[in-house]
Formats: C-alpha cells, sequence, structure tokens
C-alpha cells in the first residue's frame, strides 16, 4: 500500500506490505500520478515494509533519478532487516541518504536551509 503526503515542500512516500515486480509498478504509477513532475524533495519510508524484491531497488532508484534530474534529493527511511543488507550491497546508500525515521530525514534537512 502506497500513502503519500506533502510537508512542506517535501513529499513522504509511507509504504507497507511486500515490494515485488507487480507491487513496485503500482507504486511508481501512484507516485507519479500525485506528483507529476513538479516534486524535487522526496523522503520514502520503509518502515512498514516486510519484503522487497530488486525490482523494489529499481523503483527506488527510478525516482532517485527524475529527483536527481531537478537537482532535489531523495532519502530513505525505515530500513530493517534483509532490505539494510541488500542496499548496502547494492551501494544505494552511496547515493540516497539514510535515515531511521521521517522525522530524522527532516530534522537533518531543515538545518541544512
Amino acid at each position: 500500500m502506497t500513502k503519500c503526503r506533502y510537508l512542506d515542500d517535501i513529499y513522504i512516500i509511507e509504504l507497507t506490505g511486500d515490494i515485488d515486480h507487480y507491487t513496485s509498478e503500482k507504486i511508481r504509477r501512484d507516485i507519479y500520478m500525485n506528483t507529476g513532475r513538479y516534486v524535487n524533495k522526496m523522503i520514502i519510508d520503509l518502515s512498514g515494509v516486510e519484503f522487497m524484491d530488486s525490482s523494489g531497488i529499481g523503483m527506488i532508484l527510478g525516482r532517485y533519478r527524475e529527483i536527481k534530474e531537478r537537482g532535489g534529493k531523495i532519502a530513505l527511511t525505515g530500513i530493517k532487516g534483509n532490505m539494510e543488507r541488500i542496499f548496502n550491497m547494492s551501494g544505494l546508500y552511496k547515493i540516497i541518504g539514510r535515515y531511521d525515521t521521517v522525522n530524522d530525514a527532516l530534522k537533518d534537512w531543515r538545518s541544512r536551509k
């Protein structure tokens, strides 16, 4: 399930359940329908996700590329278990910020203004 909301100029996406080939495409469409091409700050909260396969990583990388093209930034929060290991091995943390919670990301981003 995808729950999207704006907080000031930051688009926060809360994901729950499993992210596989089928659901990652639905999530991508949901995000695009809600943001269009205007968002340049995005936080993806994965605290409600129990499983993610490579298509989920591909979906995240796609959002990263879109945001990066606009000069924006993206962060991941709530990563746990096996996903932590997969994200480390994939090198995702070299290009995308990682925070424990959405509030941690918000606090850090606001302090850098």
